[in-house]
């Protein structure tokens, strides 16, 4: 059987795997500690309610549950089969589940080796499935624990006392899964799930499964790669609409190898920054670390989201104030900028001596102190530049423990409309009463300075994601027709050709004359005021690596000279153009992934484009916000303000030029394999293409080849 590709998949329910009301254990068994002992056990002692069959010819009882010899004996289809065995068993025992009408599987085992056909036995076991349309979780995964439904389908130990909770996380790392499960933060799941090799339901699926339910309020992803991009978006744009915020930490993010690319853009485009870009796009939150995902999924887990606006934090001490930041500097994450009515009240409330500015040490002899902190936060929640509210405490133990800080913190949140959270920062010092006494009134705290400020950023962030706005710039039919028509034609676009394109999209580019003898290139010369540039007109990409471009010629002589050097070498075509006024040297690009399709490129310019590691993308279609974000992410951005007198560039034009660029990628991207725009230079009068790359599909040269 041929199989479909990923993304002609029908995506399955699949609630007949993670909300099953009758479930067969193959492979079940008495022996504490096997996996057949624990995927029965975990159903039982998980308090499944739904009918458990333990299957095995060996014994007429597993854990006081009468067993079946075979799949065939059971008297009704059951929802999921466990197939907890060996991989050579996997073939038989899957066909078995199959012909006894199981809806759903889930195997741990790895399933390595050979089928009974002589094909990898993972293909086979996917290609019974699809034929089958059941799901499968796994293989060489933990499964998953739908504690909504007290469903625990997993082959290894997980503690029994999980309460159900609004956050799901959906894992590629099977000791994550497990480890997350593990968490001493109260942090609690509907639904954890750990895919494997997802050889038939992939991550995608999980995911618009886990929006729809409706106990659902946060996801977190642990991603090795995405494997249907399609589907993922579609489940991410789903996500967006219920306002369920998806926390992703991508691994595996080296680069590419793209030193071949056909394209400056081609070989600045590493695995890692397209992932990014394809997050971005969806307004998925991208951390680095589990810490950062942990705090950031709890954050997520409060009743109310933050408001537009800062952060607004009390302190009880001057130098974590400053501590803060410095991080929230480094970080990104913006401070409210209060009021003057809001600085007032702080004064009056604060101890003389003690700033009345956000962020706020509000320590001073300590008289007083739960009230001044309370009075204090209070006031700073009631500021409209106020998005999220943060106690900055260490939340040490004390020695005669009372209600402290957990009741003076949750008659606040009963009062005020901004989330609010406590933010420590060192976790190990963090007094578990406490943590506990404030988490279980929806206060959450965040473990770490920096883990909490980048959590805090993803909630002040997620307020103001926004789908993309397509229609960013007219676009005539006419045009649309006459560049599909060439770039299906078999013949490369030169350059001269290159920049037509461009310009017929709207951005400016250099005048050029296409000359085919000597004669040629000097009445070329003559016409233009001022020195010329003058290149080869063949079909190289690289035309500087090869000696093909000649700057500066201002005589005839030097015209002759430069033209029988190129002839002789590289053809006698060649292109003369002015020598442009000076600028910021930008290199604008489209790459064309081969899995998530277009994206967009900024860079510094020039020769220096693929040795600075200095870019930023997007993924196609872009706005003029998006495009103003990744100009700003380059720091060759900082030219265009003006530098040592000279005057700034006309930002507009190069953020305007971006977004003419996607609508390239819009109308013509299935047919390019990439883009160049190298330079771009910007000025104070705008911006002017002097070189550009076209490359379709058609001509064989992807830029990833």
């Amino acid at each position: 059987m041929q199989l479909r590709s990923r993304d002609d998949l029908t995506p399955q329910p699949l609630s007949a795997m993670l909300e099953a009301r009758s479930v067969a254990v193959v492979g079940a068994s008495p022996r504490p500690g096997s996996v057949g002992w624990q995927a029965t056990s975990q159903l039982i002692r998980g308090g499944f309610s739904g009918r458990i069959h333990p299957v095995t010819p060996s014994h007429r009882e597993i854990a006081g549950l009468p067993a079946s010899p075979s799949l065939s004996d059971i008297d009704e289809p059951v929802d999921l089969t466990i197939l907890a065995v060996a991989d050579h068993r996997l073939e038989e025992l899957l066909d078995n589940a199959l012909s006894a009408g199981t809806r759903s599987a889930v195997i741990f085992s790895p399933a390595l080796g050979a089928a009974s056909t002589g094909v990898p036995l993972r293909e086979r076991l996917a290609e019974m499935a699809q034929e089958a349309a059941i799901p499968i979780c796994g293989p060489n995964g933990m499964g998953f624990l739908n504690l909504d439904h007290s469903l625990r389908v997993c082959g290894f130990f997980q503690p029994w006392e999980l309460e159900a909770g609004p956050v799901t996380f959906l894992s590629h790392s099977g000791s994550l899964f497990s480890a997350v499960i593990h968490n001493h933060r109260d942090l609690r799941f509907n639904l954890v799930v750990s895919s494997g090799l997802e050889l038939v339901v992939t991550m995608d699926q999980y995911l618009a499964h886990a929006v729809e339910q409706p106990t659902t309020r946060v996801v977190g992803l642990f991603l090795e790669t995405v494997r249907r991009p399609v589907m993922m978006a579609a489940a991410l744009t789903l996500a967006g609409a219920r306002d369920i915020p998806v926390v992703a930490l991508k691994v595996g993010r080296s680069e590419r190898g793209r030193e071949a690319a056909a394209t400056h853009s081609g070989a600045l485009a590493g695995e890692e920054d397209v992932h990014r870009a394809f997050f971005e796009a969806h307004g998925v939150h991208q951390v680095d670390t589990m810490a950062e995902m942990m705090d950031t999924l709890e954050v997520f887990t409060t009743s109310r989201r933050a408001r537009i606006g800062g952060l607004g934090s009390v302190h009880d001490s001057g130098g974590e104030r400053t501590m803060l930041l410095d991080h929230a500097e480094t970080i990104g994450v913006p401070l409210a900028k209060i009021s003057e009515p809001t600085r007032g009240r702080l004064t009056q409330i604060l101890e003389p001596g003690l700033e009345p500015d956000n962020p706020v040490d509000a320590w001073g002899t300590g008289h007083d102190a739960e009230e001044v902190f309370g009075e204090t936060l209070r006031i700073l929640a009631s500021d409209p530049e106020v998005g999220l509210l943060a106690f900055a405490v260490d939340l040490t133990a004390e020695e005669d423990p009372g209600p402290g800080y957990v009741d003076l913190l949750a008659d606040l949140n009963k009062q005020i409309e901004v989330p609010l959270v406590v933010l420590s920062n060192l976790g190990t010092g963090i007094d578990p009463i406490q943590a506990v006494g404030l988490r279980r009134q929806g206060i959450p705290v965040l473990e770490g300075t920096e883990t909490g400020l980048k959590a805090i950023g993803h909630a002040l962030a997620h307020v103001k994601h926004r789908p993309v706005a397509v229609a960013t710039t007219a676009r005539s039919p006419a045009l649309f027709t006459k560049w599909r028509d060439r770039l299906t034609q078999p013949q490369p676009l030169f350059e001269q050709e290159s920049l037509a394109l461009i310009a017929d999209y709207g951005i400016p580019v250099v005048q050029s004359v296409t000359a085919g003898s000597l004669d040629e290139a000097v009445a070329a010369f003559e016409k233009v005021s001022g020195p010329i540039v003058m290149k080869t007109a063949a079909g190289h990409h690289h035309k500087t690596e090869i000696g093909g471009v000649r700057l500066g010629l201002e005589h005839a002589d030097q015209v002759v000279e430069a033209y029988h050097d190129l002839a002789t070498r590289l053809g006698p075509q060649v292109l003369v153009q002015p020598m442009t006024a000076e600028g910021i040297e930008l290199a604008l690009g489209l790459v064309n992934d081969p899995q998530f399709g277009p994206l967009v490129v900024v860079a510094g310019g020039g020769r220096l484009v693929e040795i600075l590691d200095d870019r930023a993308m997007a993924l196609a279609p872009i706005d003029h916000a998006v495009a103003e974000r990744i100009l700003d992410r380059v720091r060759v951005s900082r030219l265009l303000r003006g530098v040592r007198g000279s005057p700034p560039a006309d930002r507009a034009a190069v953020i305007d030029a971006l977004v003419r660029l996607s609508n390239i990628a819009t109308d013509l991207g299935d047919l390019l394999a990439g883009v160049d725009v190298n330079p771009l230079l910007a000025g104070p009068a705008g911006v002017v293409a002097v070189d550009a790359l076209v490359i379709p599909k058609s001509s064989g040269m992807a830029s990833g080849a």
